[in-house]
């Protein structure tokens, strides 16, 4: 059995409460989906429970954390530079349960992840993989480390359909605890058996935890309708004591009134006014009484607000956006790498909504990394990249009021802080370095740049992977109702199903169409 007990998380910059009060444990069997806004500090609760030293340079802890004796595993969310830098053997040597294993368990491993063995002992760059193939990789070091309790950040990000379908499997299978963080709501919708919600609350300034022991299904529409009742008991209950408080301060004002006008040669009446305004305001109080104790009306942390100018943005329906031809698309973008895919062709005119599915490692990011260089610098198009990586197009010494006001004016500083706060961002967050925010307040980061620039043409690359499950429902609506053209990658089944016209597969031999039955059935092959 693993334990928290009244755990407490403070961000040492401004002392910002991230979590405060948290009590769960997970015992065999337990599937725990820890949910939230963007930098709410799931990310941090899971290096925390892995290793306090993770966190120790931005955050202080109170609490305690029992179950010392089990064996933990940690896939983290993002890998340094430093670790990317390493060649695959010695990437997977530094493996705490690589060594130790058979061979027969590394294959064993290897295949469960669809990877071939021999990969563990390749002498290329780890960063050399695609995002999906790191995960998968990963994936593979931590069965072999053989752990008690799994701690998995975002397991989904970048995995191609066929190992998504795995991945739901091996939690639903999984012998040991996990406690795991998502952004994908169909392997939440299947997987979770508990549900741990992080939200920050008062802009942002205080932190509440809800524990359910329930599916992540179950307890979002459990909440709705519990916060609907609390709503509607809390509003019929205000209504009726305004209607009171209405006829108190009649009756109040009327004896104010007549004890205005009362005339020094009654003073019988002038005492009967007095023990009567004494009896009104007593009446007063006990009106106040009663509003205390009325019930809350909800409070929860509200979706992200997220629109762009659709006159700015429009494309005409017979603009061509794209005529796209290439006999070889290599590993890198360049002529000498390996090549990936053969004879691609891709036609996209106007408002188009494209979505691109393969398999890991088929070449969508490079493909699509190619197709920015040829639309970025087009004079009749304002097009907009967000890479996977971001930072590849983030300063990350910058702030965020930085990145979106490069001029430093008052009027773009204004503009640029209204479009944070309505991206849930806190003051102080929008003064910290963009390499200090989570994920997903990156993710939010690249979005709004997309607005403020006007553009009417958008590659994306994996756009919905950091957006918690509670933003990405308006990111998804938001780009679905984009009257430019868009051009992505994903293997989000909600964001294929809500905002793609049309899905291609990518792979050795160029890309297909697929029909909308072909991609839209989850845990399919690739």
């Amino acid at each position: 059995m693993f334990q928290v007990k009244n755990l407490t998380i403070l961000h040492k910059k401004d002392l910002t409460p991230l979590i405060e009060g948290l009590s769960f444990s997970l015992a065999p069997g337990a599937r725990a989906a820890v949910i939230g806004e963007e930098g709410n500090g799931k990310s941090t609760l899971l290096k925390l429970l892995y290793d306090p030293a993770l966190v120790e340079g931005y955050a202080e802890w109170s609490g305690e954390i029992l179950g010392g004796g089990l064996r933990r595993g940690y896939l983290a969310q993002e890998l340094p530079p430093a670790r990317l830098a390493l060649p695959l053997w010695q990437f997977c040597a530094e493996s705490p349960g690589f060594a130790e294993s058979a061979p027969r368990a590394q294959a064993e491993a290897a295949r469960q992840l669809g990877l071939p063995p021999e990969l563990f002992w390749d002498s290329r760059p780890a960063g050399s993989l695609s995002g999906g193939e790191r995960v998968r990789l990963r994936l593979a070091l931590l069965l072999l480390e053989r752990p008690d309790l799994l701690l998995l950040d975002e397991p989904s990000n970048d995995l191609d359909l066929a190992a998504l379908g795995w991945l739901e499997r091996f939690l639903l299978h999984s012998p040991a605890p996990v406690l795991y963080v998502s952004h994908d709501e169909t392997l939440l919708a299947r997987t979770a058996n508990q549900v741990i919600h992080l939200e920050r609350l008062r802009r942002r300034s205080q932190a509440r935890c809800t524990v359910a022991r329930a599916g992540y299904g179950q307890y979002t529409r459990e909440r709705q309708q519990g916060f609907a009742r609390q709503q509607q008991a809390a509003r019929k209950e205000r209504a009726e004591l305004d209607a009171k408080l209405a006829r108190y301060r009649q009756i109040r004002d009327k004896v104010e009134h007549q004890q205005n006008t009362i005339t020094r040669q009654d003073p019988h009446g002038g005492r009967l006014l007095k023990k009567k305004m004494h009896s009104v305001l007593a009446t007063g109080r006990r009106f106040a009484r009663e509003e205390a104790q009325l019930t809350a009306l909800p409070e929860w942390e509200e979706a992200i607000f997220a629109a762009f100018d659709a006159q700015r943005a429009a494309l005409p329906a017979g603009k061509t956006v794209l005529r796209y031809q290439q006999p070889a698309l290599a590993a890198g973008g360049g002529p000498d790498g390996p090549v990936l895919a053969q004879n691609l062709r891709l036609w996209v005119t106007g408002p188009e909504h494209i979505g691109i599915v393969g398999p890991n490692g088929a070449g969508k990011s490079t493909l699509l990394k190619e197709l920015a260089g040829l639309l970025l610098p087009r004079a009749d198009l304002r097009a907009a990249y967000m890479p996977q990586d971001y930072g590849d197009a983030l300063l990350q010494n910058a702030t965020p009021v930085q990145l979106l006001a490069p001029g430093g004016s008052r009027e773009e500083i204004t503009r640029a802080r209204t479009l944070l706060g309505s991206m849930k961002y806190k003051a102080e967050e929008m003064e910290h370095p963009a390499a200090m925010l989570s994920g997903g307040q990156r993710a939010k980061l690249l979005f709004l740049g997309m607005v403020l620039q006007g553009a009417n043409l958008l590659l994306l690359d994996e756009p919905t992977r950091n957006f918690s499950p509670l933003s990405a429902p308006v990111i998804r609506r938001a780009l679905a109702e984009f009257p430019g053209g868009i051009i992505s990658v994903s293997h989000d089944r909600l964001y294929l199903a809500e905002v793609c016209t049309r899905v291609l597969r990518l792979d050795k031999t160029g890309l297909h169409e697929l029909r909308p039955e072909e991609w839209a059935a989850p845990g399919q092959e690739e």
